[in-house]
């Protein structure tokens, strides 16, 4: 995980497990050009979590599925696990800040500073939420100016 970020403790995976919604995420070869981007978990009979993200893609006019694995990494207290939509190959995921009463958004990070989104359990976030997201990430070191909002209908 980049140095600059700490998991959250005090995780709860079952308040986590559901549908999330992607407000913003930093570009990448595996989203690109996806809007209505959302990702859905659910917990696995060996503790692990079935991860499902799907998002359109308006070039193709389709709908674009992946579904992943993720485990916790230390503590299932910690928010802190690694991802597999690739076989063997795993990247950290890492949820670094999290509205912990109700679980309604998280700011999660990959392996680096190249990896970043920001999750809602509904399709908006307030304007605070996002100033917040800015914030810290730019603390960070993640490079907020190339940040993409996701459109959502």
């Amino acid at each position: 995980m980049p140095k600059s970020v700490t998991p959250v403790t005090d995780f709860e995976i079952n308040n986590y497990l559901g549908k999330w919604y992607e407000i913003a995420r930093l570009d990448h070869s595996f989203e690109r050009g996806l809007t209505q981007v959302s990702a859905e978990y659910r917990l696995q009979d060996d503790g692990g979590v079935q991860v499902i993200n799907r998002g359109f893609s308006a070039e193709d006019n389709a709908w674009k599925e992946a579904e992943g694995k993720a485990y916790f990494v230390n503590e299932t207290s910690e928010g802190y696990l690694k991802v597999s939509f690739f076989g063997p190959f795993y990247g950290s995921y890492v949820i670094f800040e999290l509205d912990k009463e109700n679980y309604q958004y998280a700011f999660v990070s990959g392996p680096n500073t190249d990896y970043l989104w920001l999750l809602s359990r509904t399709p908006t976030v307030s304007e605070s939420v996002k100033n917040s997201f800015v914030s810290m990430a730019q603390t960070h070191g993640f490079d907020t100016d190339n940040l993409i909002f996701v459109e959502h209908e």
